[in-house]
């Protein structure tokens, strides 16, 4: 077996605050005199069920990690470390979600915050060969009419290089709100040239997904595996060319599924669906890319061949421009065609 740390892979969903490390997030507070829950500095990833208490438990826990982020530097160093991990499990392109809002009163609103971001995002990028594009993200549990800001002020910062706001999503709890009212500000991104990427399909089921189909217009569907439940439907997102980020440690974190072995990610590739894996919020879920692909290959007995073609799916399906892409499947054909080296 090959090592997978050195797979050349793109990482297209993964949220900010949700990308720290723990050791980070506990320096943090430290500094600040922030008292963490004890379950965010243990060695045990989060667990809920897959209801709204669950989702209100895993909401509280993110929220209280994000409480540590008030400064530009604290957003910065996010930026830079999710870099420097990602490359080190073999990413050579990571896609990474903010909401901006969450951390504006600290340094003086959302404009400001994105684009520290993003200007961290070039400096990550030079520094660690990581390509960092940025998804704006908008959420459910605010109100639409806050979207359509974050889509106005992610299109003033679009473009497909380095600093720039690639995409636009909608992230949080899928059982809030109507899907509908959040249309307007995807169709701003649209006409800024930004992807559309919302969440869909992980705590709901085909319906949520239809309705995210028709009023979002999806490039990428964030999660997405609830679609397996029907073939119809996803034969339509399999000829849509719709891609699935599919984050397998999530699901079951969050009480999608029982077990790894549990994700439909065989039945997916059986369908042709192009899928993504990608880690979420490693923080809670203590489960990072790589441990993504280690899924793959432990529950769904996929082999070097196979775990090579999802990676070239996570390259074919971000948003990296057509020569950066070309350059990293190359270097996919590379990993398999060399010699197996003895993992230890």
């Amino acid at each position: 077996m090959r090592d997978l740390a050195s797979l050349p892979k793109a990482h297209l969903h993964l949220h900010f605050t949700g990308s720290m490390r723990t050791s980070t997030l506990a320096e943090l507070a430290r500094e600040q005199g922030i008292k963490l829950p004890e379950h965010l500095l243990d060695a045990d990833p989060l667990h809920v069920p897959a209801d709204q208490r669950g989702w209100f438990r895993f909401q509280r826990s993110y929220d209280a990690a994000r409480a540590v982020v008030r400064s530009e530097a604290a957003m910065r160093r996010i930026v830079r470390e999710a870099a420097e991990d990602d490359a080190a499990e073999g990413s050579r392109r990571l896609e990474l979600q903010v909401d901006p809002t969450s951390y504006a009163p600290f340094v003086g609103g959302i404009t400001p915050a994105l684009e520290i971001v993003l200007d961290e995002a070039r400096a990550a990028w030079a520094a660690t060969g990581v390509e960092v594009g940025v998804i704006v993200a908008a959420s459910r549990t605010r109100h639409p009419l806050d979207a359509r800001a974050l889509a106005r002020l992610a299109a003033k910062h679009a473009g497909d290089g380095p600093g720039q706001v690639i995409g636009f999503g909608l992230s949080n709890d899928e059982r809030r709100g109507s899907t509908a009212d959040w249309a307007p500000a995807f169709r701003i991104a649209r006409h800024a040239g930004l992807a559309g990427v919302p969440h869909g399909g992980e705590l709901l089921g085909p319906e949520h997904v239809r309705d995210v189909l028709a009023h979002l217009k999806p490039a990428r569907l964030g999660h997405g595996v609830r679609s397996a439940e029907d073939p119809d439907l996803l034969a339509r997102i399999v000829d849509a060319g719709i891609a699935l980020e599919v984050c397998p440690a999530s699901n079951v974190s969050l009480g999608v599924y029982h077990d790894a072995r549990d994700v439909p990610v065989p039945q997916l590739l059986d369908a042709g669906a192009q899928v993504a894996l990608g880690a979420d919020d490693p923080l809670l879920f203590l489960s990072r890319l790589v441990d993504q692909y280690r899924i793959a290959r432990e529950a769904h007995g996929l082999d070097d061949a196979a775990l090579a073609e999802l990676a070239r799916s996570s390259i074919r399906a971000s948003l990296a421009s057509e020569a950066s892409k070309r350059a990293m499947l190359a270097d996919v054909d590379a990993w398999l065609a060399a010699d197996v080296v003895p993992v230890a």
